[in-house]
């Protein structure tokens, strides 16, 4: 089924970046350094321009060291032994993650420098009346952290099981979000219910254990509620 595909297709793209995160210490670098980013983020008052900037500059070097690491992979398979245009085939992939690296350099020099020399005036330009991009950055924070666990813990596809439901936590994220911006306990009673209904289909399903899927739930929830309690 064409369905089928689709979804076989874009679990093998996330398996890919697991096995990139498993295996390649570069990539965990980028993670790491992605998250601490985007989480300083909060602290500044980027408009959409500059937030635009900030994700595709990450998108970049993150895509560049997985290119450079299919790169490599694929001229091992070939040869193990040195050959000069094997190496020149590798070095020319290191320098484009190296070109993505110092563009990302600059980006963070030109986006964060002139804030940071100016930090008494941080906490007025805190994202207090920004909940849109609190939940996005918490939803983006989320996903992140589970990728991170599953690249500890997980076995099989992606998306079926893992120590952290995924979608468990994704789901909770936003019901805990919906529940600062909203004063009416009829919506955040809702939001948490489809939440609770998201989580059940996971055990239901057989995709995920019980504790699996409270584990991700407690850690959505939570991350959104620093986000939001913290920082906003």
């Amino acid at each position: 089924m064409k369905g089928k595909r689709i979804i076989n297709s874009f679990n093998y793209a996330v398996a890919g970046i697991i096995q990139a995160l498993k295996t390649e210490p570069n990539m965990k670098i980028h993670f790491i350094v992605a998250f601490i980013v985007l989480f300083m983020s909060l602290f500044f008052n980027f408009n959409r321009i500059e937030m635009l900037i900030l994700f595709f500059t990450i998108t970049m070097v993150i895509v560049s060291e997985m290119l450079n690491t299919a790169i490599e992979k694929a001229v091992d398979l070939v040869t193990k032994e040195y050959h000069p245009i094997a190496k020149i085939v590798k070095d020319i992939a290191a320098g484009a993650v190296l070109i993505s690296s110092l563009n990302a350099i600059v980006v963070g020099y030109l986006l964060f420098f002139e804030r940071i020399s100016l930090y008494p005036g941080l906490l007025i330009n805190r994202l207090r009346n920004s909940p849109i991009h609190l939940t996005f950055i918490s939803i983006i924070l989320v996903i992140l952290l589970v990728v991170w666990i599953k690249t500890k813990t997980k076995t099989g596809t992606p998306f079926q099981g893992g120590f952290a439901s995924g979608h468990s936590a994704i789901a909770f994220s936003v019901a805990t979000a919906i529940a600062f911006m909203t004063d009416n306990a009829l919506i955040m009673t809702l939001a948490y219910f489809l939440a609770a209904l998201v989580a059940e289909s996971r055990v239901e399903s057989k995709i995920h254990y019980l504790r699996e899927v409270i584990v991700g739930s407690v850690l959505g929830t939570l991350i959104t509620i620093v986000i939001f309690q913290v920082i906003g």
